[in-house]
């Protein structure tokens, strides 16, 4: 079945960078559309960024964009944030997606991003 694992995430102070990896398994990888989306305690889900399956398009929500870079690794299988000039509004879970706003989406158990003095 699809699994979805993220890791890399931690505090860090305002201004950091953390980079963040999703090792995916269980579909074809290499043929999806991938997204990162994050949540804080109490509020919904928020897409942040979306990548093609061949990286040739990429998106960003207004809030990361400039700051944050997606990318994968079609031949390990694995998706990437690299998250940089991060805010205290950037701490939340982050999740990778398959499916984004589709009826068949999968997200994984998230990773916690801390941005604190």
């Amino acid at each position: 079945q699809v699994q979805l694992v993220e890791s890399g995430g931690g505090s860090v102070q305002p201004g950091g960078s953390l980079r963040l990896s999703c090792a995916a398994s269980g579909f074809p990888f290499s043929s999806y559309w991938m997204f990162w989306v994050r949540q804080v305690p109490g509020k919904g889900l928020e897409w942040i960024s979306s990548i093609s399956a061949a990286s040739t398009n990429t998106k960003y929500a207004d809030s990361v964009k400039g700051r944050f870079i997606i990318s994968r690794d079609n031949i390990n299988n694995t998706l990437y944030l690299q998250m940089n000039m991060l805010k205290p509004d950037d701490s939340a879970i982050y999740f990778c997606a398959k499916g984004w706003g589709t009826s068949r989406q999968t997200l994984g158990a998230g990773t916690q991003v801390t941005v604190s003095s």
